[in-house]
């Protein structure tokens, strides 16, 4: 199909991929300023309770992101075009050579446009989403650790429990009705989970960077309406984009 050089706009987002991406976004900064304030909490002078409260908050954001999260990674199996499997993650016929096509395009300031993601682009979320799903299931093991909240919180809160008392009664930041032995034995469960979580955040941190930054330059040197796609569905060319009847 031939397009001629007047401007023309292109459905490309569904409007679940555009409320997955804006309540991704709002829930990533949520959960990044109360997660600085839980980490830091001696420093800014949080009480013991006021520690547990960050904690609650940051689980409920956390439940709203993880719910997000798994909604669009199971939209992914049905979505048509380029909000499915096969438009998102790298590999395919022809992916290599698409890549190699479009870097030397890059390098000479004349990249192909793509209406879905380019071929880093779909590298860029691939890692993103792989970092999102780290930080959501590291994130619901821990509410389960800390403040026995679901899905692992009943187990948790079995564990240790001291014999005879109520599992249910148990009070996050309360030691009241807990087994020392058993707490110490699921701290050490615990370890590892904090730890991925801890520094896959500042790796997820540093992604967001890297994704926001692109956007931008992608719009400046390619346009096509990147960034208000996310708001309209549509993108808008020139020319006719290179995958327009790929997927």
């Amino acid at each position: 199909m031939a397009i001629s050089q007047k401007l023309t706009s292109f459905p490309v987002w569904d409007r679940t991929i555009r409320w997955f991406h804006w309540i991704n976004v709002l829930c990533v900064i949520g959960l990044a300023a109360i997660g600085i304030a839980i980490l830091y909490n001696k420093e800014l002078g949080v009480s013991a309770e006021g520690k547990v409260l960050l904690k609650t908050i940051h689980v409920w954001i956390g439940y709203v992101f993880a719910i997000n999260l798994g909604w669009r990674l199971i939209w992914a199996f049905f979505a048509k075009g380029f909000a499915g499997w096969r438009a998102l993650v790298p590999g395919g016929t022809g992916y290599v050579e698409a890549t190699r096509s479009y870097l030397t395009g890059l390098a000479k300031g004349n990249a192909p446009q793509y209406l879905g993601h380019n071929p880093l682009g779909r590298l860029a979320v691939t890692v993103l989403l792989a970092l999102l799903l780290v930080q959501a299931v590291t994130g619901l093991v821990l509410a389960g650790t800390d403040i026995y909240f679901a899905p692992f919180g009943g187990w948790i809160a079995a564990w240790v429990a001291a014999p005879g008392v109520d599992p249910a009664s148990l009070v996050p930041g309360d030691m009241t009705g807990v087994d020392e032995t058993a707490y110490k034995s699921m701290r050490a469960f615990r370890k590892p989970f904090i730890t991925v979580h801890y520094w896959n955040f500042f790796a997820l941190c540093a992604t967001i960077v890297v994704h926001v930054a692109a956007v931008v330059l992608t719009e400046i040197h390619e346009g096509g309406g990147i960034i208000s796609a996310m708001f309209t569905g549509r993108k808008t060319f020139d020319q006719e984009p290179v995958d327009l009847d790929k997927f």
